[in-house]
């Protein structure tokens, strides 16, 4: 069993978590896992608001969370590298689903031909062509 510091990545936050590596599992206590993740370790499993999920052996019996095994019960994906001390905690697909099905494009910022920055709310209720390339 070792503790280590490591980074949670989730969409486009960071979060510094302490955890225990016991050989592949990646383990945090529940007080560091609702804030880092969101979620709350009740008797009833793993709550977000109303909707709670069946936490089984993800929850170790002194408490303790495996994040693999969270992230399975809950649908998200989850990788872990522990040698560069990150780990990645994704968008279930019910919440990816929801976010194309909303039309909606994310803000973000991008210089023109100028250098001239743009970010693409400011162009709210205007007509805008967005042209995307992939070499793949």
């Amino acid at each position: 069993m070792t503790s280590q510091s490591l980074t949670l990545v989730q969409g486009q936050s960071s979060t510094p978590i302490d955890v225990e590596i016991r050989g592949d599992r990646v383990l945090m206590n529940d007080t560091g896992f609702e804030s880092a993740v969101g979620w709350t370790v009740k008797p009833e499993g793993f709550c977000f608001g109303d909707v709670c999920i069946p936490a089984g052996a993800a929850v170790t019996p002194s408490g303790l969370v495996d994040l693999a095994a969270f992230a399975q019960r809950a649908g998200r994906p989850f990788v872990a590298d522990l040698g560069e001390r990150v780990l990645s905690l994704g968008a279930s697909a019910a919440a990816r689903t929801q976010v194309l099905q909303s039309l909606e494009a994310p803000d973000f910022e991008l210089p023109d031909l100028t250098g001239t920055m743009h970010r693409l709310s400011s162009y709210r209720g205007q007509k805008v062509l967005l042209a995307a390339y992939a070499s793949w």
